[in-house]
C-alpha cells in the first residue's frame, strides 16, 4: 500500500468524523478561538476535550535539537471554528538554540514582548510575523529561549480547506495549488492552517484548536537529512550550523540539500533501510 494511503488509513482510526463541508476561508481566517489568561505559563487554556491521542508535555520537554528531530513524522492538527480538522505530517524543522545562537530571536538571552513564548514551558507556540505579512510557527523546547521552527508539512486531511485558506491569504492572482505546494514552507503552512499572531503563546498540550498526535511510522536516522538552516543571513558560524532536519525523499520539504543527500548515499545510508 502506498505510504500516503497507509497514513490516511491509520489516521482514520484515530478520528470519529471525517466529513468536510464547504469552507468560507476569509471568515475562518478572521475568527479567533476562545482564550483566557493564565498566570502560570500561557494565556490560553483548554475549553473542550479532544478524542484523538495527543502528544503530552513530556514529549516537548527535551533539548531543542532532539525535539526538532523528534517532530519529524509527528502530526499537527488544527481544529477550525466550525469543527473541521486539518491534519499535516511534519517533514521539516529547524532548531534555534536560545542565547548562544546568533540566528535566534532570543540571542543573548534577551526576552521581549515579541519572543516571550520562547521562554515559556516546552510545547508553547511562538508565532511571529515576517515582512509585515506572513507568519511563522515555532514550538518552545528545553533551554532558555530555545524553540523549533516548523518549516514544512505533508498535508493529510482537509486539503480543500487548506487551499481556500491559502487563497484567502495570497495577494497574487489565484491558481489551484498542488498538494506539495500547500505547506512546503513556514509561512505557507501557517496560511494553510489558518495560523496567525492570535496563536502566539498557546500551549500545544492544552489548546482546543491546535495540538499534535503521534505519527505511525517514526523515521530512522537514515531517513533524516541534517543540514544548514534557511534564510538566516549573515550570522557567521551559526549560518553553517547543521540545525535543519528533514525527511529524506519527501516531496513536501521546502528546500532539498542534494549535496548532503549524495554524501549520505555514499556512506550507504539508504532511506528506510
Amino acid at each position: 500500500m502506498p505510504r500516503k494511503r497507509k497514513l490516511l488509513a491509520q489516521l482514520s482510526a484515530l478520528q470519529n468524523s471525517t466529513s468536510f463541508p464547504q469552507i468560507d476561508a476569509a471568515k475562518q481566517l478572521n475568527t479567533t478561538p476562545g482564550a483566557d489568561s493564565s498566570p502560570k505559563s500561557s494565556k490560553y487554556f483548554v475549553v473542550e476535550k479532544k478524542n484523538s491521542p495527543q502528544l503530552q508535555e513530556d514529549f516537548f520537554n527535551q533539548p531543542c535539537v532532539s525535539l526538532a528531530k523528534s517532530f519529524l513524522g509527528q502530526i499537527l492538527v488544527r481544529k477550525l471554528p466550525d469543527g473541521r480538522e486539518l491534519w499535516g505530517r511534519i517533514v521539516e524543522t529547524e532548531a534555534y538554540l536560545g542565547g548562544e545562537d546568533e540566528a535566534s530571536h532570543s540571542k543573548g538571552g534577551k526576552q521581549t514582548q515579541r519572543n516571550a513564548a520562547m521562554f515559556m514551558k516546552p510545547g508553547t507556540l511562538y508565532v511571529y510575523q515576517i515582512y509585515g505579512i506572513y507568519f511563522c510557527m515555532n514550538v518552545s523546547s528545553q533551554g532558555e529561549g530555545a524553540a523549533v521552527l516548523l518549516r514544512s508539512l505533508e498535508p493529510l486531511q482537509g486539503l480543500d480547506a487548506m487551499r481556500e485558506l491559502r487563497r484567502a491569504s495570497r495577494k497574487a492572482p489565484t491558481r489551484l495549488l498542488k498538494d506539495w505546494q500547500l505547506c512546503n514552507g513556514p509561512s505557507k503552512l501557517c496560511q494553510a492552517f489558518g495560523i496567525d499572531k492570535a496563536f502566539d503563546q498557546r500551549d500545544l498540550t492544552q489548546d482546543a484548536a491546535i495540538w499534535m498526535v503521534p505519527g505511525q511510522d517514526p523515521p530512522g536516522e537514515q531517513d533524516v537529512v541534517t543540514t544548514t538552516r534557511i534564510g538566516i543571513g549573515n550570522r557567521g558560524e551559526w549560518a553553517q550550523k547543521p540545525l535543519r532536519f528533514y525527511l529524506r525523499g519527501n516531496r513536501f520539504v521546502s528546500v532539498v540539500d542534494k549535496k548532503m543527500e549524495r554524501e549520505m548515499a555514499a556512506r550507504g545510508h539508504s532511506p528506510g533501510s
